[in-house]
């Protein structure tokens, strides 16, 4: 059960949190595919190094699960600074490379027909979310996550960027372990643009999975208006931020931003501080993160430098 935080002291999403983060490189086998898939974990840690302390020793504690999912053909440390800001406010963050990745049928391949491009667009999208049930098997599974840092498995949610995104959206379809998402720029609009992974949503969910959409408002790969209709077919809790001068890119870890966008630091800002908020507003029930959620969170951002707006209030 989720334990409600109504502590005074002052809430601040955009700070780097109070633990160390550790990180580890582990290995998840799926015996059922005969895949072996590459997976990071970030947690806190009882170091007291700066920035990433590549297998620390982990802080005893039982802490939130996210699961993160990157872009299509991606890989799991794209966005590692939100991982690790999640992973310093105190939760245990697990990424792996997904099939399309590690699966040699599964990559780009030169000079196929298009009835061979279609078919293996497919598989993309049959094994993405059994990739994260997979992961979250294993991150949840004492045995196989050795660690004192232990995951909740009560306080579980998504985060991913494009296809992750979409990925991050289908997942409580089938797996009711998730309790909250946050959807970066993601795919699965209705009428998809040229070259997209012509994936779906049904949004059949069954119960209310609090959903955060970060857009960028001139994202030249998934453009705004699919953003808009993924955001009116959510059957539960949402909202919907977007950064100005942003395009698809702004939430990696490193792009060069054309003339006129917003820079790195303002998308990380955006970025890391919103998803914070949203999660510990949904699994940790901490009314600090509601209250700054539901108060003028646009005015936050912009005295913090970011240029965003809320949707219904652009």
């Amino acid at each position: 059960m989720r334990q409600r935080t109504m502590s005074n002291r002052s809430y601040d999403p955009f700070a780097r949190g109070r633990f160390p983060v550790g990180v580890r490189t582990v290995e998840a086998l799926d015996t059922a595919r005969n895949r072996r898939f590459p997976c990071e974990i970030w947690y806190p840690a009882a170091t007291q190094r700066a920035g990433e302390d590549r297998d620390a020793s982990a802080l005893p504690g039982r802490y939130p699960l996210i699961a993160f999912s990157h872009i299509s053909s991606g890989n799991r440390r794209q966005s590692a600074f939100l991982c690790t800001h999640l992973s310093s406010h105190g939760y245990v963050v697990a990424a792996m490379d997904h099939s399309e990745t590690i699966v040699p049928e599964l990559r780009r391949n030169e000079g196929e027909s298009a009835e061979q491009r279609a078919a293996r667009i497919q598989g993309w999208i049959a094994n993405r979310v059994p990739d994260i049930r997979l992961l979250l098997d294993r991150v949840l599974d004492v045995a196989w996550w050795d660690s004192q840092a232990m995951p909740d498995p009560d306080r579980v949610g998504i985060a991913g960027h494009s296809f992750g995104g979409w990925t991050a959206l289908a997942t409580p379809e089938v797996d009711g372990r998730i309790r909250a998402v946050v959807a970066l720029a993601p795919a699965g609009s209705s009428n998809p643009p040229p070259g997209i992974i012509p994936a779906t949503l049904t949004f059949t969910w069954g119960r209310d999975v609090p959903a955060l959409y970060l857009a960028a408002e001139d994202d030249t790969a998934l453009p705004l208006v699919g953003m808009y209709e993924l955001y009116e077919r959510t059957a539960a809790t949402k909202r919907m931020i977007v950064l100005r001068k942003a395009d698809h890119a702004h939430f990696f870890d490193k792009f060069e931003p054309r003339t006129g966008q917003c820079p790195p630091e303002e998308a990380h800002l955006f970025t890391r501080s919103l998803t914070l908020c949203h999660f510990d507003a949904s699994l940790r029930a901490d009314e600090r993160a509601q209250r700054f959620l539901d108060r003028d969170v646009d005015a936050a951002l912009a005295a913090r430098g970011v240029d965003a707006f809320s949707k219904g209030n652009p």
